[in-house]
């Protein structure tokens, strides 16, 4: 028995037509509302979270600044430290943004609100690792 690739794509065209004449029309879909989900609490209870998170992100980062650079930074490997505890902010915050994509709360009706708050949520981890690094005593 020779098999002809024309044939076997024929065939499977032939089955995908039959799979999808019976899922019904559009305008069917579009009256049962399939595209849509309905908003449950725990999606507004994880959007108002959200929102103070946000909230409290620039009022703390703005504290955290003040505690970090209110005393004279030791003055060895100054530009690089900042730069790698920049860099570790950065990718805790870009941690924070792929949590918050799965839970399905990042979206936003602007780019001004995502630059907002991308800003607000980054500049804050970049604050809480520079706080952490040079008061803790740790490192230095």
């Amino acid at each position: 028995m020779s098999w002809n690739i024309f044939e076997v794509l024929g065939g499977a065209l032939d089955v995908l037509d039959l799979l999808s004449s019976g899922s019904g029309s559009s305008s069917d879909r579009k009256s049962l509302n399939y595209g849509e989900r309905p908003q449950s609490k725990k999606s507004r209870r994880l959007k108002n979270l959200k929102a103070d998170f946000i909230i409290f992100c620039i009022p703390a980062s703005v504290v955290l600044y003040f505690i970090v650079f209110k005393d004279p930074l030791p003055a060895e490997n100054y530009g690089i430290t900042l730069f790698v505890t920049s860099l570790i902010g950065v990718a805790l915050s870009f941690l924070v943004f792929f949590v918050m994509n799965v839970l399905e709360v990042f979206y936003f009706k602007s780019i001004f609100r995502l630059l907002f708050v991308c800003g607000s949520v980054i500049a804050f981890f970049i604050a809480l690792v520079m706080c952490v690094y040079y008061k803790s005593g740790v490192f230095i």
